[in-house]
């Protein structure tokens, strides 16, 4: 994989109603360290697809709550004094004003399922 920055995060929605999202596939093709993108939006949601290695930065957000679902890989997911250690087929949910980060120590690929006025990077 190349790292030509640390994060790679688009917002801009990828799929339209009924289009075919072929997720496996956007994963295989991910070639950046820290790779997000907007697959579509559901109702005032955005689903996004985050394929994933290395660390993000501690943040929260005040308005939104966030859902991540681990597709494959580890994800540790740091809410201030505890870790969470999720593996494929796991999720969570972090509620609005939680302080929080992502780790993956290796290639891992998560959903993530958040408010469309959030801001990726934090508040």
């Amino acid at each position: 994989m190349h790292d030509d920055t640390k994060y790679s995060i688009s917002t801009k929605i990828e799929h339209g109603p009924l289009e075919l999202i072929d997720i496996p596939t956007i994963i295989e093709t991910s070639k950046k360290k820290w790779q997000n993108v907007s697959l579509c939006e559901v109702n005032d949601c955005v689903i996004r697809l985050g394929v994933i290695h290395g660390e993000f930065h501690w943040h929260k957000h005040d308005h939104e709550d966030e859902f991540f679902y681990v597709i494959d890989g580890l994800l540790h997911m740091d809410i201030e004094e505890k870790t969470h250690d999720l593996t494929s087929g796991q999720g969570i949910m972090v509620p609005k004003g939680v302080l929080h980060r992502t780790r993956a120590p290796e290639r891992t690929s998560i959903l993530m399922v958040e408010g469309k006025t959030v801001i990726a990077t934090g508040d």
